[in-house]
């Protein structure tokens, strides 16, 4: 299970600041401090049989590592999001290409995505590329990681900006995440996500049929 928080950052130099806030030094473990590119293809069936099902894959490179993600259900109510999340590590440029359906084969729920793709190949949906700077902060009894993602949303309809800062509980407790989110947003004044970098492109597309 994924839980999350997620922000909308108004601008750039919003989301420099909250990267370099001091106020949350108590909390931070700079040793875990990084900036990390991001490239992420987003996958569904010629007739969208994911979407429809609320299931998304995605293949994501970060930095010289890639993981493939099964992720479905789940909810998102004032930017905090829980669903349902399966990553395994994958290799090889052909996999942001054509992936195979098994990904997850070992999982009870990736044999169920086999099921509902049946015999169909996956095909690009969309990507994200952006940079994320990230790090790990103890805030309670809990461990939460702190990213600041700048970059575009890429779809065949045109692109967006990605501007978000994602809060996501490691181990813990969730009012603990939800405590660290309204700290930072009362101070910044950032507007709750509740909408996945996949639905704001899936809208985009959607849009231009």
């Amino acid at each position: 299970m994924e839980t999350e928080l997620k922000y909308s950052i108004p601008d750039r130099e919003t989301a420099d600041a909250i990267w370099e806030e001091a106020f949350l030094s108590p909390y931070t473990d700079n040793s875990t401090a990084e900036k990390v590119v991001m490239k992420a293809v987003y996958f569904d069936t010629e007739d969208r049989v994911l979407s429809k099902n609320n299931v998304a894959v995605r293949v994501r490179a970060e930095g010289d590592i890639s993981f493939a993600t099964l992720k479905w259900g789940g909810k998102a109510e004032n930017g905090l999001h829980e669903r349902g999340e399966i990553n395994v590590p994958v290799s090889g440029e052909e996999i942001f290409i054509q992936p195979p359906v098994d990904m997850f084969k070992e999982s009870e729920d990736g044999r169920r995505l086999m099921d509902l793709v049946g015999g169909r190949p996956f095909v690009n949906l969309l990507e994200t590329r952006f940079l994320r700077r990230r790090m790990k902060v103890h805030y309670g009894e809990s461990t939460i990681e702190m990213a600041v993602d700048t970059g575009n949303i890429i779809t065949d309809a045109g692109d967006a900006p990605i501007l978000e800062l994602e809060l996501e509980l490691y181990l813990g407790e969730t009012e603990d995440l939800t405590a660290l989110g309204a700290m930072i947003l009362e101070k910044y004044g950032l507007q709750p996500e509740n909408t996945s970098k996949l639905a704001r492109g899936l809208a985009m597309l959607s849009l231009e049929e």
